[in-house]
């Protein structure tokens, strides 16, 4: 049943916002959960129905907070393998391979990176991100491989999430993708929003949306009569939106190979040699690697750096680009 918490406001020298209020008076709920409980109508002030966060409180207010029945899903630790190159009291950074979920989502409750670090590690993660994601501070898509920083306690996260906002994390990442992108090395600077289209899929927006930045750097070329012009490409993101890296590659016109989204829709070539087709048709995934990450280490509070080895799929197709290396 749900549970219903009744306040009088008292001893308010000025009027305060109702999320802030909240905040003070009920100190077992997150500031995400509490504006949950506002925006789902669950806020009376005075006997009236509340649905705005910034709705003021004056002295000798009745508030009657409805707290929901919460949920019993339950996340089960599951044994998944781990590549775990760091931990320490505080972090624990993992190279992830391609196809895994960082965390429990609609349709995949069991086999994601979430399930694995409960099974190792119980309840010694961080949970300012709520049960679902304890220690989650960042994410990386389900089939782009590379590192991932987890938060061990709450004092990591808070000090890691802050550094993530200002955008201080030292993130860099490796693609190939099909063509030369020009010029060879710049910066890609735009808004990103939800696509009309297709709100799964994100795109490059001239008014809505949030600045995305990601410098691009041009490794080498590969091309040949036998195969088509392919680029690897180095990646550093100044700002870490959703698919920023796939949707500004596509946004050049380079879009990432194996981008079931947001790739190339046509992939069969009149010349192109065998080996490297039936590569290609086993590439199940955007070629995308999640290469290094540095940060301030939250506790040690010097520059940590951590760099990972390109998954086996990555590194098969890279050695075979290179007999064509221009």
């Amino acid at each position: 049943m749900n549970k219903t918490i009744t306040f009088l406001a008292k001893d308010l020298v000025k009027k305060m916002r109702l999320d802030k209020f909240l905040t003070e008076n009920l100190k077992n709920l997150s500031r995400s959960q509490i504006k949950k409980i506002i925006v789902s109508k669950n806020i009376k002030i005075n006997k009236k129905q509340i649905i705005a966060s910034s709705e003021k409180i004056k002295e000798n207010d009745l508030i009657e907070v409805n707290i929901p029945e919460k949920k019993t899903d339950y996340i089960k630790p599951k044994k998944i393998n781990l590549d775990i190159i760091y931990e320490d009291e505080d972090i624990i950074v993992i190279n992830k391979n391609s196809g895994l979920i960082v965390h429990p989502g609609a349709g995949n409750k069991d086999e994601t990176l979430v399930n694995g670090l409960l099974y190792l590690y119980k309840n010694n993660l961080s949970n300012l991100n709520g049960e679902f994601r304890p220690g989650i501070v960042h994410r990386i898509d389900k089939d782009t491989s590379g590192i991932i920083v987890v938060a061990k306690n709450n004092h990591t996260h808070t000090l890691l999430s802050e550094q993530f906002s200002k955008h201080t994390i030292s993130r860099k990442y490796v693609a190939l993708v099909w063509g030369v992108i020009r010029p060879l090395n710049g910066k890609i600077s735009t808004l990103i929003s939800r696509s009309k289209k297709n709100r799964q899929l994100m795109s490059v927006s001239d008014r809505l949306g949030k600045k995305a930045v990601t410098n691009y750097k041009t490794i080498k070329t590969f091309s040949s009569k036998e195969i088509p012009k392919i680029s690897l490409v180095e990646c550093i993101l100044e700002t870490g939106r959703t698919h920023q890296i796939r949707v500004h590659l596509e946004y050049k016109g380079n879009p990432l190979i194996g981008d079931k989204k947001y790739g190339k829709k046509k992939t069969k070539f009149k010349k192109i040699n065998k080996k490297f087709n039936e590569m290609l048709s086993s590439f199940s995934r955007q070629a995308l690697h999640a290469k290094s990450l540095g940060f301030i280490h939250p506790t040690k509070k010097k520059f940590v750096n951590f760099d990972s080895k390109l998954p086996n799929d990555f590194r098969k197709m890279l050695d075979f680009l290179d007999n064509f290396a221009n």
